[in-house]
């Protein structure tokens, strides 16, 4: 077994293992995802995958097209258990958003199609970051950081590396990272006003 498939593995099953806990919190009402930002990740996600696979990064799409998958699960639970806490600046990130993807559509660069869903995803987590800074119990934290893992895993497991295969999921592991600190900080921050 190659080293790159054996990462592809990984980011795949920590993929999988990372939306375990988000589901059950979300089922349990502890977690409250934003719709805005899982459909705009469920769109951003099907781009990214053809987008890496097309571009040559082989195994290293196999985790994000997992993701992919409970993605648009969470999109669609969503409607039923999502926050109710939706704001302006959410709407017009998401207008930002769609409008972004129409641009992307109409054009066919593949480099030109990563930024422009790396900057997309970006503006979709600011929902989410807005509402976990609000309310930081909303979010399942351990999902983000088992998300970010998964796609420093998917990161090794691409057979080439270029700004095509790598710019999105170096994003991913970014904007997750940032939404753990997020969560985390202002756990801890309102844990110590209460106290």
């Amino acid at each position: 077994m190659s080293l790159k498939l054996l990462f592809g593995i990984i980011a795949t099953i920590l993929a999988i293992v990372c939306f375990l806990p988000y589901l059950r919190d979300i089922v349990a009402k502890k977690t409250t995802p934003h719709i805005y930002s899982w459909l705009v990740w469920s769109i951003l996600q099907t781009v990214g995958v053809i987008a890496i696979f097309q571009g040559g990064g082989q195994f290293g799409s196999l985790g994000l097209a997992v993701g992919l998958l409970f993605c648009i699960s969470i999109f669609l639970l969503s409607f039923k258990y999502g926050t109710k806490n939706i704001t302006k600046f959410d709407t017009l990130c998401l207008i930002g958003s769609m409008i972004a993807i129409v641009i992307w559509l109409i054009q066919r660069d593949h480099t030109l199609s990563v930024i422009l869903i790396t900057i997309i995803d970006f503006v979709a987590f600011l929902p989410t970051y807005r509402k976990g800074y609000a309310e930081p119990r909303s979010e399942t934290s351990t999902t983000y950081l088992l998300s970010a893992i998964s796609n420093v895993f998917a990161l090794l497991a691409l057979a080439q590396y270029s700004l095509t295969t790598s710019l999105y999921i170096v994003s991913l592991v970014a904007s997750n990272s940032g939404i753990v600190l997020i969560l985390l900080i202002r756990r801890k921050t309102l844990r110590v006003h209460h106290a």
